[in-house]
């Protein structure tokens, strides 16, 4: 087991919990005789830091040697450590494919899509530049657009989103994403009038573990998505408190793709649909959140159009966004080659 440091710079600035970065820090994992690769990029925020995610793995790559990776995957913790335990089982999870001569996708679901829908994030700039953006996403073929709201006041980003359908017309869905930063007063009012513009859902309006609240929103013709919510309570307090008609899940944040596909199918199987969403990965953690959405047959637009963020990358994108969709490859494994 080969543990790499990799560092990429980001086309513009990211916001995080923890502050501003303009690089996506972390580590590529590399398993030999049978091959299979990973990615361990872990987000301020969201998982460990640089430095504990740089100790699991140091730790695990002596477990390796001593008792072979499936004990080193067992050792790494899903919740305090999910960056590093998603690098290993990425590597676990590509390597088994490539030995049974399968893409990914088909190996973690035997029947999958051969293309999955996509979004667009048009950010949070001002009404008239939210919806120029929305429109350019629109024209190249997305479906579906997210508008960043919560750093103004609700009627200032309701007004944004109204400017946003009147640029794009009727066809295309509309998302709303506040990021915890609303009160529950506030957006039963912003519901009200998003709902006169088809907004399709608010993700994470209120605080992370104020699942009563986001449960007193739902049933309206806005759906109420969770993803902050998922790392802070779990996907049990959510289906208990009947929180959310959608959950986004973020491989990277969640401890690897099977450990957030088991989690996506036990969502469904309680009602909420899953979206699966990356924390701007590099390639071959972006293209394995591909394989994993088209694992599950996701028919809602996914988060994963986010090449675009990433200045440089790992390698050659195998799956770029067409017409709003990404194709899932269909070699052996995830389908990253380095050149």
């Amino acid at each position: 087991m080969d543990v790499e440091p990799v560092s990429l710079p980001l086309s513009s600035a990211l916001s995080t919990a923890a502050g501003t970065i303009d690089r996506r820090e972390g580590f590529l994992i590399t398993l030999e005789e049978p091959p299979g690769i990973g990615e361990a990029m872990p987000l301020p925020g969201w998982t460990e830091s640089l430095e504990a995610c740089r100790d699991a793995l140091e730790t695990a790559t002596s477990i390796v040697s001593d008792c072979g990776v499936e004990a080193a995957l067992d050792d790494l913790d899903p919740t305090a450590t999910p960056a590093a335990r998603h690098g290993l089982d990425l590597a676990i999870a590509d390597r088994r494919a490539r030995v049974a001569g399968q893409s990914l996708a088909r190996y973690l679901g035997q029947t999958p899509r051969e293309s999955v829908p996509v979004n667009a994030t048009v950010g949070d700039a001002p009404a008239k530049k939210t919806a120029e953006r929305a429109t350019a996403a629109v024209d190249a073929g997305f479906g579906t657009v997210k508008v960043k709201v919560g750093a103004r006041s609700v009627d200032a980003d309701v007004s944004r989103i109204q400017a946003v359908r009147d640029a794009i017309g009727p066809a295309a869905t509309i998302r709303a994403d506040a990021n915890a930063a609303w009160r529950l007063s506030e957006t039963r009012r912003a519901i009200e009038e998003l709902a006169t513009v088809d907004v399709s859902y608010v993700e994470q309006p209120l605080a992370a573990d104020d699942l009563p609240g986001h449960a007193a929103l739902r049933g309206g013709d806005v759906e109420i998505a969770l993803d902050e919510s998922l790392r802070a309570t779990g996907l049990d307090a959510i289906a208990a408190a009947d929180a959310a008609d959608v959950l986004v899940l973020k491989p990277m944040a969640l401890g690897g793709v099977r450990r957030t596909r088991s989690l996506a199918l036990e969502a469904r199987a309680r009602g909420i649909d899953p979206v699966i969403t990356t924390t701007v990965d590099g390639v071959v953690a972006r293209t394995a959140a591909i394989h994993l959405a088209a694992s599950l047959g996701i028919e809602r637009a996914c988060g994963l159009a986010t090449a675009d963020r990433l200045r440089e990358d790992l390698a050659p994108d195998p799956a770029p966004v067409e017409e709003g969709r990404i194709a899932v490859p269909d070699g052996p494994g995830i389908g990253v080659e380095f050149e």
